[in-house]
């Protein structure tokens, strides 16, 4: 009995190890297998600084909250570099899951058929609601009735004018609201010495195009004809328009503007003449919000024109789109980054965090948010301009038109040359390249 009851036990315990062997092995083959299903992308992306590690804040929280998922977020300097990487991969053959690029080169590449659509992964996706994003930026990449991209966060530029000088000179911030009013504020807020030297400007525009862009486009004016085949920058909208921001900088002096240098300098010059109290206000960008001293600036939005409405601005987005021709694991985990990104929640967050907008309008409804913008007044200045913004001008000849009316401003701000010439070149320009795209 006792020999009986022994080789029971050890048969006992001989199953035992096998069974414990056999669990061990079907663990091990199952992590084997989800880590064979792990899905590992890169997302390119042009931001540095503070703005570069929220991004990597973001890619972090992202692969916490998807064990499943592994983004990579791979730093370039600036749009221009990314784009320039992205292109690069396409030509290989082994692009980037997922690229955050300025609002051209999306729709360019989308119409070139060189992004995944993202029509099927929106329809499948029960917590991101397409109409939930701001407009002015989801459909500007809605193609022939195909989302290629979705903005990830926005940006407009506004105005930022010293309370206190204004309060102290007795101009009302409501003259802000025209550019009729703006132009007699900066007037009565420009001081000058005995000899008549400029010791504090009305007002800064900020360099280049896109503030004289935003004027125009406030005033009804429009960069093509509505066929698409005539450019209209030197129609006399265009024209008056521009000759007024010449004669204001160059001629009555009441405005003042800070140009060239290395990057960005020319931006935070500015910033810091406002600052300095060397000049009463000045036009710059949401993303300006958390550079500036709200103890002593204020934000309003751009003007309009007495005789047409609000302001028109141009209101842009950074998109994220997806490469075709990935996997349909690649595809569908970079979409679902790029929809994490840009959440409600997230979303909020960027803007309170950077100054850069917001891209949901449910974003709104979260509190910590809520309270932010109604703590923060100056927050709510660039959302409210987006209702009334206009889409940014999509070059069809790749950047020859754009580059036209660089210079023509460049003529107009810094050389003091007449609008009515330095449009007349650029339209001529411009016309050229438009003929031959059209031709070819």
């Amino acid at each position: 009995m006792k020999i009986e009851k022994f080789k029971s036990s050890k048969i006992f315990v001989n199953f035992g190890l096998v069974l414990i062997l056999s669990l061990i092995m079907v663990v091990s083959f199952s992590f084997q297998n989800i880590k064979a299903q792990e899905v590992e992308i890169d997302f390119y992306y042009g931001l540095g600084g503070f703005l570069g590690e929220m991004v990597e804040e973001f890619i972090t929280d992202f692969n916490e909250e998807h064990p499943d998922i592994t983004v990579r977020g791979v730093t370039y300097g600036d749009y221009t570099e990314t784009l320039q990487a992205f292109q690069a991969g396409v030509a290989a053959g082994d692009p980037p899951a997922a690229t955050m690029l300025e609002p051209s080169p999306a729709v360019e590449f989308a119409s070139r058929d060189l992004l995944a659509p993202l029509n099927d992964h929106l329809a499948n996706d029960s917590q991101t609601d397409p109409d939930d994003y701001t407009q002015a930026f989801f459909e500007l990449t809605n193609i022939d009735g195909n989302q290629y991209a979705l903005p990830l966060f926005g940006t407009t530029q506004i105005l930022y004018y010293r309370h206190d000088i204004f309060e102290e000179e007795g101009v009302s911030p409501d003259k802000l609201n025209t550019w009729e009013g703006m132009e007699e504020a900066a007037r009565q807020l420009t001081k000058k010495d005995e000899n008549g030297n400029v010791q504090r400007y009305g007002w800064m525009p900020m360099w280049g195009r896109f503030n004289m862009m935003d004027a125009v486009f406030s005033r009804g004016g429009q960069v093509l004809s509505e066929d698409g085949t005539e450019v209209m920058i030197n129609s006399e909208v265009w024209v008056d328009t521009w000759e007024k921001f010449r004669v204001w900088i160059h001629e009555e002096e009441i405005m003042g503007i800070h140009h060239s240098g290395v990057g960005w300098e020319y931006w935070y010059n500015t910033i810091d003449d406002i600052l300095e109290g060397n000049a009463a206000g000045y036009t710059g960008s949401s993303g300006d919000q958390g550079d500036l001293d709200f103890d002593i600036v204020s934000a309003h939005v751009q003007p309009g024109w007495e005789d047409h409405g609000p302001t028109k601005a141009v209101g842009e987005a950074r998109y994220g789109v997806i490469a075709k021709g990935l996997s349909e694991e690649e595809e569908e985990a970079a979409y679902k980054f790029l929809a994490y990104f840009s959440s409600p929640a997230k979303s909020a967050r960027w803007q309170m965090e950077t100054g850069y907008l917001s891209v949901r309008e449910s974003a709104r409804e979260i509190n910590e948010f809520s309270e932010f913008l109604e703590n923060n007044p100056h927050a709510m200045v660039p959302l409210k301009q987006l209702e009334t913004a206009s889409q940014i001008f999509i070059d069809p000849t790749g950047g020859d038109i754009l580059q036209a009316l660089d210079d023509a401003a460049d003529q107009v701000q810094i050389e003091g040359v007449s609008a009515e010439k330095a449009l007349k070149q650029a339209a001529e320009r411009a016309q050229r390249a438009l003929d031959n795209e059209l031709n070819n």
